[in-house]
């Protein structure tokens, strides 16, 4: 049942409709007194009455029923408690009714969310500061798929620019073509470094390389063939650790994709009369908004990041006819995407209301930045290869004889990168901590994991017992109630993500069930219990392994059955 809703459908306040009273009802954060309040505050001013006293009113006029228990007026709140018994059938039937579909919702309806996420640069390393965006819209992918849309993932690829004349010009100079296919992006980027290094001696070397990559976009067969090949060796490393995120692409078209797309737009901004000249450029003039000017073609001519991205948007549009078009970006490149989107609403495109900049903070190790061209970067490869080693230390130490520990380290380690990335609202600065990220007590995936093992571990139990769960429903204990009002509200809590591109609401989720279900396995005796009220007890513990396997599927996170 969605309790919101029922209470707004027997709640009647002149002006304001049944959606906005569900809207405006919330779970409190102290339910000493009730499970859902109704702030009146906000009807004050056109009621003509003070919150206390329309409190007061509504509850006076609220029906009583079998669902709410109880209502009461308090310091302008309306508080109600629901039937708890009422809840707990309602919250099992459901979870068992709708099993790994729990918490799902045809929100969407089939419209399509594009995602424009990891976007890795092609003979670059992919590494740590790309943990961020691949994570993030792995799990928006996720959440909107799950929610009825149909998501199209994104990896716009940096595959187009001067750098892949300097790799052209060091891989001629230094390059070896056995070690580079043995090396794969580490031999790349270890060439783009010693460019920069020997160019610092001999600026001369930029000149070849811009000459290269002009033979790249005039279709010089010998200069495409090698970025066709560092294309190849890139995408089959990063595919690699794609695959052990668990995440997914249906579009790599990158940057150079749309080389032959960007004069259209050029075209039209012209014709409309927004392209000015300034200093040789052509620009599009943004003062009036607040913004320096968006730069369209440099004074060379050639294009910049905000050319291709318009040509990318109107591609997208053309071919998605997306309801939502996301960004997973660093906030760094917030002003790059206010002034393309306003460009875009200038030219008449009504959609670019619906471009979105999900932006993010930077990843950073407890050792310090790093610079690609100085080659002092931490590939994202090791650092999940490091906390895999690490977990199977900490696994051997704990229980040495678990079967197939290294598979289990492979999804306590690779689940603690995404959920230390996940873990707090997406606009912070993470400093990624090895130890934190690892710990089986603190806020983290392991410590979830374990929980879900836990759970696992009873209900094996009870079967080599032969005790079964129930479709019964006693009436729930106090720390029963709030794991069930914990798991009564993962439906909500999905939609709530997806509304605020957050996939944090759900990782903050599983660690409160995990500590509401910790809380009732050690209070509440489970097999040791009479029948009626063990077979319950039973089936609160699988409900909430289905919701906390659900929740961390959505992130990413796969649950070992023990460890």
């Amino acid at each position: 049942m969605d309790y919101k809703r029922y209470i707004a459908k027997h709640l009647t306040i002149e002006g304001i409709s049944e959606e906005e009273i569900a809207e405006a009802v919330a779970v409190p954060p102290n339910t000493d007194m009730g499970d859902y309040a109704l702030p009146c505050f906000k009807f004050a001013k056109f009621m003509r009455k003070s919150p206390v006293q329309i409190a007061e009113d509504l509850k006076n006029a609220y029906p009583a029923d079998e669902v709410i228990s109880e209502v009461s007026a308090v310091n302008g709140y309306l508080n109600f408690k629901v039937n708890r018994k009422g809840l707990a059938k309602d919250v099992l039937e459901r979870i068992g009714r709708e099993g790994e579909r729990y918490g799902a919702f045809d929100l969407g309806g089939g419209k399509v969310i594009c995602l424009d996420y990891s976007s890795v640069n092609i003979a670059k390393p992919f590494h740590i500061g790309h943990l961020s965006t691949t994570v993030l819209g792995g799990a928006l992918y996720r959440i909107f798929n799950f929610l009825g849309y149909k998501a199209v993932g994104i990896n716009h690829l940096g595959d187009y620019g001067t750098q892949f004349g300097k790799l052209i010009s060091a891989y001629n100079r230094w390059g070896n073509k056995e070690l580079i296919e043995q090396g794969g992006i580490r031999a790349l980027n270890e060439l783009y470094v010693r460019f920069h290094r020997e160019a610092e001696k001999h600026p001369e070397l930029e000149d070849e390389a811009r000459a290269y990559f002009k033979k790249i976009e005039d279709g010089d067969k010998e200069c495409l063939a090698l970025f066709d090949w560092f294309k190849e060796l890139t995408l089959k490393d990063v595919n690699k650790v794609y695959e052990r995120l668990g995440i997914k692409f249906d579009s790599y078209a990158g940057e150079s994709f749309y080389q032959d797309k960007m004069q259209p737009v050029v075209d039209e901004l012209r014709e409309k009369g927004l392209l000015k000249e300034s200093r040789g450029a052509q620009i599009v003039d943004l003062e009036e908004y607040g913004m320096s000017p968006c730069i369209i073609l440099k004074s060379d001519g050639s294009s910049l990041y905000a050319t291709r991205d318009m040509a990318a948007a109107i591609y997208r549009k053309q071919t998605y006819d997306f309801e939502k078009c996301l960004y997973v970006v660093a906030y760094q490149q917030n002003l790059h995407f206010k002034q393309f989107f306003k460009v875009l609403e200038l030219m008449g495109k009504e959609w670019a209301k619906d471009l979105v900049h999900v932006a993010y903070g930077m990843v950073s190790l407890e050792d310090g930045a790093m610079s690609t061209r100085k080659g002092n970067v931490i590939f994202l490869e090791d650092v999940i290869n490091q906390c895999v080693e690490k977990a199977y230390r900490i696994i051997d130490e704990k229980n040495a004889a678990l079967e197939n520990k290294a598979d289990v380290a492979e999804k306590v380690g690779v689940g603690a990168v995404v959920f230390g990335a996940l873990y707090n609202s997406k606009i912070k600065d993470i400093v990624f901590s090895y130890d934190k990220a690892l710990n089986f007590d603190g806020e983290t995936s392991v410590y979830v994991q374990y929980t879900c093992a836990r759970a696992a571990s009873v209900l094996a139990k009870a079967a080599a017992a032969g005790y079964k769960s129930s479709d019964e429903v006693c009436e729930p204990s106090a720390q029963e109630f709030e794991l069930l009002k914990a798991l009564a509200s993962f439906p909500d809590c999905v939609q709530a993500a997806a509304s605020a591109y957050e996939p944090s609401y759900i990782a903050r989720f599983c660690v409160d069930t995990a500590q509401k279900f910790n809380k009732f396995y050690l209070d509440c005796k489970i097999l040791q219990a009479e029948d009626e009220t063990r077979a319950f007890r039973l089936r609160l513990t699988q409900a909430t392994l289905t919701t906390l396997k659900n929740a961390l599927g959505l992130l990413g996170i796969a649950v070992p059955e023990k460890m």
